[in-house]
C-alpha cells in the first residue's frame, strides 16, 4: 500500500503541475473534439494490437498453453493495470493466469521479463528511427534517446546472456544458498530464450509493428486536437515518453507520460496543451482497454488457483 500510495502521489503531483501551468480550457476543448466513432475505432484497433501482443508473448514462450488461455491472461493483465501500480503489476497478473495452466514458474517469469524487454527494445528502435529521420535530433534529445536505448539493450543482454552463467557460477560455489532449484530453473529459462535468436528477432519485429500502430493511433487523436507534426517527431517522442513512463514514480505512467510527451514535442512546434489533452485521451483508451480486459475475465471465469500438485520451487 505504501508503494501504491507513493506512485499515486507521483501521478497526482504530475497532473497537478500540468493543470497548474497549462490552460485548463484548452485541454478540455481538446477532449471535446474527439467524436464517439473516433474513440470507438481507436479502441477497437487498440484491442487488435493487444491481441497481436498476446500472440507475441505466447509465441515467445513457445506456445506452452492454449492460445485462448494466453489471450485471457493478457487481457487480465490489462485489467490489472487499472488498479496495480505500473505495467509490472499487469505482467504479474498475466503470468499468474498463465501459470495456472503451465505450472512452470521460472518459464513464465522468463517469458514475462523477456517480453517486456523486447517491447522496450522496440520502443527504443522507433525512437532512434524518428531521431534519424529528423536529421539526428537536438543535442539533449539525442543524448536522452541513446541513453534510453543503451540501458534497454544492456538490460536485455544481461538478462539473457549474463544472468544464467553468473547464477550457475554462484550456486555451484555456494550450493547451500536458498532457493537453488528455483533460481537455477529461472536461469535455464533465460538461457533457453537466448539460444533462440530467430524467435527473439521475430518477436522484436512484431513488437515494433505493434508499437508503430499505437503511435499511429495516438497521432490520429492528436491531429483532431490540432497537433500537426511530422510523423518522425512522433516516432522520436512517443516511444521515449513511454519508456520514461515505466519508471516507478507514477500509477502506470499517468501524468508522467503526458508531461514528458509535451516536453519532447514542444521543440518541434507543438503547443503543450493539446499534446497533453491527446495524451489524456490516450489514457482513456488504456482504461477502456483495461475494462474490456476485466470483462473478458468475468465472462471466461478464469481463476488464479492452480488445480493439482504444485511444481516444487515454482510459483505458488
Amino acid at each position: 500500500m505504501r508503494k501504491w500510495g507513493m506512485r499515486a502521489a507521483g501521478s497526482a503531483v504530475a497532473l497537478g503541475l500540468i493543470f497548474w501551468f497549462l490552460p485548463q480550457q484548452a485541454i478540455m476543448e481538446g477532449f471535446g473534439r474527439i467524436s464517439l466513432p473516433l474513440f470507438l475505432g481507436t479502441l477497437a484497433l487498440f484491442c487488435c494490437a493487444h491481441v497481436a501482443a498476446a500472440t507475441k508473448w505466447w509465441w515467445l514462450m513457445d506456445r506452452p498453453i492454449a492460445f485462448a488461455t494466453a489471450l485471457r491472461a493478457h487481457f487480465a493483465g490489462l485489467a490489472a493495470n487499472l488498479c496495480l501500480p505500473g505495467a509490472a503489476g499487469g505482467d504479474a497478473v498475466r503470468a499468474a493466469v498463465a501459470h495456472v495452466s503451465m505450472r512452470d514458474g521460472p518459464r513464465v517469469a522468463a517469458g514475462a521479463i523477456g517480453d517486456r524487454m523486447i517491447d522496450l527494445m522496440a520502443l527504443a528502435i522507433l525512437s532512434l528511427t524518428g531521431m534519424l529521420l529528423l536529421g539526428g535530433g537536438q543535442g539533449g534529445n539525442a543524448v536522452l534517446a541513446f541513453t534510453a536505448a543503451g540501458l534497454v539493450v544492456a538490460g536485455f543482454a544481461v538478462a539473457l546472456y549474463l544472468f544464467p552463467p553468473v547464477v550457475r557460477g554462484i550456486w555451484s560455489r555456494h550450493p547451500g544458498l536458498p532457493a537453488q532449484g528455483l533460481v537455477l530453473r529461472l536461469s535455464d529459462a533465460f538461457a533457453t530464450l537466448g539460444r533462440q535468436p530467430l524467435r527473439l528477432f521475430g518477436t522484436l519485429v512484431l513488437s515494433t509493428l505493434i508499437q508503430a500502430l499505437l503511435v499511429w493511433l495516438s497521432i490520429r487523436l492528436a491531429e483532431v486536437m490540432g497537433v500537426h507534426l511530422p510523423v518522425a517527431a512522433w516516432l522520436f517522442a512517443w516511444p521515449l515518453a513511454k519508456i520514461i513512463a515505466t519508471l516507478p514514480v507514477s500509477m502506470g505512467g499517468l501524468g508522467v507520460r503526458e508531461s514528458t510527451l509535451a516536453a519532447l514535442l514542444v521543440p518541434f512546434g507543438a503547443a503543450a496543451a493539446p499534446v497533453v489533452a491527446a495524451g489524456l485521451a490516450w489514457q482513456a483508451i488504456l482504461w477502456s482497454g483495461g475494462l474490456l480486459g476485466a470483462l473478458v475475465l468475468m465472462v471466461s471465469g478464469v481463476g488464479l488457483i492452480p488445480r493439482g500438485p504444485a511444481v516444487k520451487d515454482g510459483m505458488q
